[in-house]
């Protein structure tokens, strides 16, 4: 049997399709003129080292890109491989865009015949707007078929899925751990702290960027994780190296048309608490 690819519709089965719609998302969808076209799907795979800190954070070269910045281009790269795939599954049934794409990343652990990965998988149902002709590229959203519906409504489009990624990373030296409670009792170690505050607000950055590429407005963010890994330092025997990775998801969306004036609120009808009026009139 010759291989079909995935999304592919069957031969002769040209009305027929498959989604991850529920119910109310389908219906959502169908009232804002989108009908679904069929499941999608994207994947990236890549060696666990790719994405784990394997060398001293304080020990690179200047001009060479440390550790941290690699596992950042690794996450950044499985992550952006798989939704493009899943777009381009999107264009090839002929679809205006992506509702309701789920992001996975997990590690698969090695043996001694396979080597350890991590693996990025986006799956999503592609839409298409009765009528319209072809984009030039589909918009991928994070977004539910009903807030998809809502936006539209009040004239607002998503424009894409925005990344915002960052790594740091920390060698432990004797100013960490001096700082922490092996030396003062129970306190907050600052190192560690400046580490999480720092990838957090690097990673938002980063976010905000992708959503200026994408020439959007504004950003619905779907997720906010933040990893910590912490690994015996390689170069300095008896050290420890932390590594932080922030991952932020959303839908960016932009603004295609007025927002619609609110409607006047409707009138109440009030009824008289008072019933003395009406003992007296019987």
């Amino acid at each position: 049997m010759a291989h079909r690819p995935h999304g592919q519709q069957l031969p002769g089965r040209g009305a027929t399709w498959g989604s991850v719609l529920s119910v109310d998302a389908f219906a959502a969808i169908r009232s804002v003129g989108f009908e679904p076209v069929g499941q999608v799907f994207g994947a990236a795979v890549y060696p666990l080292t790719a994405t784990a800190g394997v060398s001293c954070p304080g020990g690179t070269a200047q001009g060479i890109p440390g550790p941290a910045a690699r596992i950042a281009r690794a996450l950044y790269d499985g992550h952006r491989m798989a939704i493009d795939r899943m777009a381009g599954e999107c264009s090839d049934l002929g679809g205006h865009g992506i509702v309701g794409a789920a992001l996975q990343v997990t590690e698969s652990p090695g043996d001694s015949f396979t080597t350890a990965t991590v693996d990025f998988k986006v799956i999503g149902t592609a839409v298409r707007a009765s009528g319209c002709p072809p984009l030039a590229g589909p918009f991928t959203a994070e977004l539910s078929g009903p807030d998809v519906a809502k936006l539209l409504v009040v004239g607002w489009v998503p424009a894409g899925i925005a990344l915002g990624i960052s790594v740091a990373g920390l060698h432990d030296d004797l100013s960490t751990t001096s700082s922490g409670p092996w030396g003062t009792g129970n306190a907050e170690v600052p190192a560690y702290t400046d580490l999480i505050v720092q990838v957090r607000q690097d990673a938002r950055n980063r976010l905000e960027q992708a959503v200026r590429e994408l020439g959007a407005d504004g950003v619905v963010v779907s997720a906010m994780t933040l990893h910590l890994r912490s690994s015996a330092c390689r170069a300095h025997p008896g050290g420890t190296d932390h590594f932080a990775e922030a991952v932020i998801t959303g839908t960016a969306v932009a603004r295609f048309a007025d927002r619609l004036k609110a409607s006047p609120a409707p009138s109440l009808a009030v009824l008289s608490l008072d019933t003395s009026g009406a003992r007296a009139g019987r």
